[in-house]
């Protein structure tokens, strides 16, 4: 049977199978950086710091699709509807990657963590995102296992780098 419902089916799973997570990885990044930056100006309140990562990643993301779409595309294709929408959902894993760094602020009190305690537990949940958008992504390229192993590594390196960068900044 080959109706409406097969073909949005059909596109879901090709959409899947071009995704990109460079987006994801980058988002994660920026969370990490976000997390520094709070806690080396002070202890900021959890609702602030959550907004705080949410926020970035959609600015973020508006000027990754606004680099899309008037920058290599706008040379390449006209714009339409169409194109904004796929370069909207293909940088989206920014965003994406903000979430569970923001999520693990909002849930630090219920496991007893202050603010400082919230912002170690983001770090590490946006190093975590790091490392597996980057594994993610090797595995929906096809990489074999050792290359899937190599960019969890240089990830997880890059990681804990930012986590070094935290210690130095003394918070």
């Amino acid at each position: 049977m080959t109706g409406p419902a097969t073909a949005r089916a059909e596109r879901r799973a090709e959409r899947r199978a071009r995704a990109d997570y460079t987006g994801g990885v980058y988002g994660s990044m920026l969370a990490a950086s976000v997390v520094i930056g709070a806690g080396s100006l002070g202890s900021f309140p959890r609702t602030e710091l959550v907004l705080l990562l949410l926020l970035t990643g959609v600015v973020f993301w508006v000027a990754h699709v606004h680099a899309q779409l008037f920058g290599a595309r706008l040379a390449q294709q006209a714009l339409d509807r169409r194109v904004v929408l796929h370069v909207c959902r293909d940088e989206w894993p920014i965003v994406k990657a903000a979430v569970p760094p923001a999520a693990a602020v909002a849930v630090s009190p219920l496991l007893g963590l202050d603010v400082r305690g919230a912002l170690w537990l983001a770090l590490c949940v946006a190093v975590v995102g790091q490392v597996g958008w980057s594994v993610a992504a090797a595995r929906r390229a096809g990489a074999p296992p050792r290359l899937m192993a190599a960019t969890a590594s240089v990830n997880l390196v890059l990681g804990l780098l930012i986590i070094c960068l935290k210690i130095v900044l003394k918070h």
